[in-house]
């Protein structure tokens, strides 16, 4: 009996024949499986698309999930949202290769100025080889979500610096212009009016007369261009509404002076910038020059500013103080003069702690700075701003809120500058999954 079980044993005839039948059964299980997997896989590559196009295209700018969200007072879900991701979703899945139901759930969500989708779907994908090991089914799911952060719904409020530093030639061509033409080799046209007459000898007359542009007038012209950009960037009725103030019209008088009150008419807005003037000083040297007090400016214009909101409906609107300026002080402050006084007299580039105050209120500051020129020739210049000529830029950029500053040079477009400002303050809404 022993021989015999060892010749068994030993016997490697049609052992090939055994090992293939007991190997097929894991081979064919494993060539299933790739199989199935793959056809799961592409399944699902299929479904991810579909997923993807429908968390899209329930918040694009077009959807009508917007336009709700919008009107929306509060946060929170947006049901005609929803309800458009899972069409959009069902829509692109129901190709017959799908042998089975796919369960999908839809969410869209309105937080401040963004609104969230995202689209989850779940499936049982039959096998076919697979069965052979007992799975009937592979289990598929996915994820995919999209941010759209929907257009600011935003008030600015424009400061527009018109003292008479804002005299000066809007370029170095204006200013050569203005030293060649007057007896002190002045760059700066002073608007004298006194008692109500314009005095025709002034260098402001003088500038006209010589076809020397000036750096205000620039600004006016940019201001009233502005509005046609603020028109074409807009998306939603009133989107935007615009106040202009200067520092007065008159040096007698000194004050935030408005141009124009909060509006959403910015065609009448635009009307009324292209009028704005230097203001008028009854005499050269009246008051010492003291008419340029960016600090009174930006405290008095907090003071027309409410509540700021984040832009998320008409009703939070975010709030943006658009400051144009050449940033350099001068006025009576005999305490708090961050450079050397004359008397009372403060000559500074402009104090940040004022544009502190507004932004810890909420309020973000645009900068547009108008390079304050060198004046070699004058003497006034040598001996007062140019010690700090080096400093004005930087106080102005401290003065704005991060990535609202802008510098525009002699040589440069105001006007373009204005609008790039302006389109780097209210960001286009972007789509990202």
């Amino acid at each position: 009996m022993t021989l015999k079980l060892r010749q068994i044993l030993s016997d490697r005839q049609g052992n090939f024949g055994i090992l293939t039948a007991v190997i097929m059964v894991p081979l064919l299980g494993c060539a299933g499986l790739a199989i199935d997997m793959t056809n799961a896989l592409r399944i699902r590559s299929q479904l991810m698309d579909a997923a993807d196009s429908a968390a899209l295209g329930a918040i694009t700018e077009q959807s009508k999930g917007v336009a709700a969200a919008v009107k929306m007072a509060a946060n929170g879900n947006v049901p005609i949202a929803e309800a458009d991701g899972r069409q959009l979703f069902q829509s692109q899945s129901s190709d017959a290769f799908l042998q089975t139901p796919v369960d999908v759930s839809v969410a869209v969500n309105k937080a401040g100025n963004n609104l969230t989708s995202e689209v989850r779907f779940s499936a049982e994908v039959p096998t076919t080889f697979l069965r052979i090991l007992g799975h009937q089914t592979i289990s598929i799911s996915g994820t995919a979500s999209a941010v759209y952060q929907t257009e600011s719904f935003t008030d600015f409020y424009m400061l527009l610096d018109n003292t008479p530093s804002m005299g000066v030639g809007a370029t170095p061509a204006d200013v050569a212009k203005m030293v060649a033409a007057t007896s002190d080799k002045c760059a700066f046209a002073c608007h004298i009016v006194k008692d109500g007459v314009d005095n025709p000898n002034s260098y402001y007359n003088l500038a006209r007369k010589i076809g020397a542009t000036i750096r205000i007038d620039v600004v006016a012209k940019a201001t009233a261009a502005l509005m046609d950009e603020a028109i074409a960037t807009q998306k939603y009725a009133s989107q935007f509404r615009i106040a202009a103030y200067t520092f007065g019209e008159a040096a007698t008088d000194v004050k935030l002076f408005p141009v124009s009150r909060l509006t959403s008419d910015l065609n009448a807005l635009k009307k009324a910038a292209s009028n704005i003037k230097l203001m008028s000083i009854p005499e050269q040297g009246y008051n010492n020059d003291q008419q340029t007090s960016f600090d009174d400016a930006l405290t008095k214009i907090g003071a027309e500013i409410d509540t700021p909101g984040d832009g998320s409906s008409t009703a939070s609107r975010e709030k943006i103080v658009f400051f144009v300026a050449d940033g350099v002080g001068d006025s009576y402050k005999p305490k708090g003069c961050t450079k050397k006084l004359t008397g009372s007299r403060c000559q500074e580039p402009i104090d940040t702690k004022y544009c502190q105050a507004l932004k810890d209120r909420g309020i973000r500051i645009a900068v547009l700075y108008t390079t304050y020129l060198p004046l070699p020739t004058n003497n006034w210049y040598n001996d007062w701003i140019s010690p700090f000529q080096n400093e004005i830029g930087n106080r102005m950029k401290d003065c704005a809120s991060d990535g609202l500053y802008f510098e525009v040079s002699p040589t440069e477009g105001i006007e373009a500058a204005m609008k790039a400002l302006f389109l780097k303050a209210v960001k286009s809404p972007r789509l990202a999954s």
